[in-house]
């Protein structure tokens, strides 16, 4: 293998499951474990299976009626913050071996490495540091990992998804000589990184079914039908991708968002209280990042057929002011909501800028006052975010409409 730029991505196996069992003294290979709420019943999604499990056939993602009937299952709750504090532990991890502007953090459970430059450091060949790394995880968090190689990103995540499971030592190579006989021959499209099953139903009403038909396509026609990302298809059919692990993004423009599924309609007042509570967790975030919101969004989703809507609108200036910004959601609210039963709501603050000391104050409001509420604020600010959200709470959180005491005993939907 060309050692020139090799990348390398690192996937935790079964990974929920896996710490379940860690944590409960089982053998992931042996326990048939089930990561999901069964008491949220039968149509609530498993989030993960252990090996065992998916050596029975059964596929990682599925809902809970759709599980075999004829095994004694093990239903674990999602505990979502454990698997963030073994996420931290694994990547920390890595970070022992590689620095910070060598690791790209791709999800919970994953992540890719520029590994090249360590080479010499560690004398060492890719493969031997590949298991090194490997190995500490397992001996230090009990975790397995599969790991993806190749001469760019794309080559290495097609490496793990679709080889690297299959070998006896998790590790599976990708380099561009080898397109022809590993990449081309994929099929269905959507065991592609990066091509769902919408995006795959479109290159198949185009006649390409495989990489290679991708590979030789007329790059001015694919280009006509899907724009850019068209010709980023055509060049990782052809082994090529140009993405930097050490360039990170930054975003010209950033926005803060929260939302919530709710368990039972709402009608049209009851609403604005979730409204101001989502709000409210979304301002202390606001306020920690020292910002300002120029902007505000709502959408509102009515329960089963009756649609939804969207709205914005610009604040007269800039403020961290709780009430100045549910005002303003309430403004487009009040125009736009119809008198239909509410299952879905989120809000969003953009136009953001920095905080620098100055703040354009209400004429028609005593100095003194805005100061003395301004020091309120993050005065509660900071009771919340060293004892927990729920140590400062407001009269409303009492009230059977409201969800915020829940809401905060959640990580993703789930149970921390």
């Amino acid at each position: 293998m060309n050692d020139k730029s090799i990348i390398a991505v690192f996937d935790m196996r079964a990974f929920y499951s896996y710490v379940e069992c860690i944590d409960k003294n089982l053998d992931p290979y042996t326990a048939p474990l089930v990561v999901a709420d069964n008491q949220r019943g039968t149509n609530t999604i498993v989030l993960s299976i252990t090996p065992y499990l998916k050596s029975k056939g059964i596929p990682s993602r599925l809902r809970i009626k759709d599980l075999p009937k004829n095994i004694d299952y093990i239903f674990a709750t999602p505990r979502m913050e454990r698997y963030l504090q073994k996420s931290s532990e694994v990547f920390s991890i890595i970070l022992d071996f590689v620095c910070e502007d060598d690791l790209h953090i791709y999800s919970i459970d994953e992540g890719f490495i520029k590994i090249t430059p360590y080479l010499k450091l560690y004398k060492m060949s890719v493969y031997q540091l590949v298991k090194r790394i490997k190995d500490a995880i397992k001996e230090k968090t009990g975790l397995e990992c599969t790991v993806g190689l190749g001469d760019n990103m794309f080559l290495a995540k097609i490496a793990l998804d679709n080889y690297a499971k299959n070998e006896k030592d998790g590790i599976a190579i990708i380099t561009k000589e080898d397109i022809k006989e590993k990449i081309w021959p994929i099929y269905p499209l959507s065991k592609v990184w990066g091509i769902g099953q919408n995006l795959q139903k479109k290159l198949n009403y185009l006649g390409i079914y495989t990489m290679e038909d991708l590979a030789k396509s007329n790059r001015e026609f694919i280009h006509k039908y899907f724009g850019i990302i068209g010709e980023e298809l055509i060049d990782h059919a052809n082994g090529i991708d140009d993405s930097d692990i050490s360039l990170k993004y930054i975003p010209k423009e950033t926005s803060l968002t929260s939302g919530q599924t709710l368990c039972k309609d709402y009608n049209h007042e009851d609403i604005k209280l979730i409204i101001r509570e989502l709000l409210d967790d979304l301002m202390i975030r606001l306020r920690s990042e020292n910002k300002l919101c120029g902007c505000v969004h709502i959408y509102i989703g009515y329960s089963k057929r009756y649609g939804g809507f969207a709205g914005q609108i610009s604040l007269l200036r800039h403020s961290d002011d709780n009430d100045i910004i549910y005002d303003a959601l309430m403004t487009v609210f009040n125009k736009k909501c119809q008198n239909f039963p509410i299952r879905k709501l989120s809000i969003a603050l953009s136009k953001l800028k920095f905080y620098d000391g100055n703040e354009q104050l209400d004429l028609f409001i005593d100095p003194k006052k805005q100061d003395k509420k301004r020091k309120l604020r993050f005065a509660i600010d900071e009771i919340q975010l060293k004892y927990g959200k729920n140590a400062v709470l407001r009269t409303s959180a009492l009230l059977e409409t409201s969800t915020i005491k829940e809401r905060h005993s959640y990580i993703g939907g789930h149970h921390k």
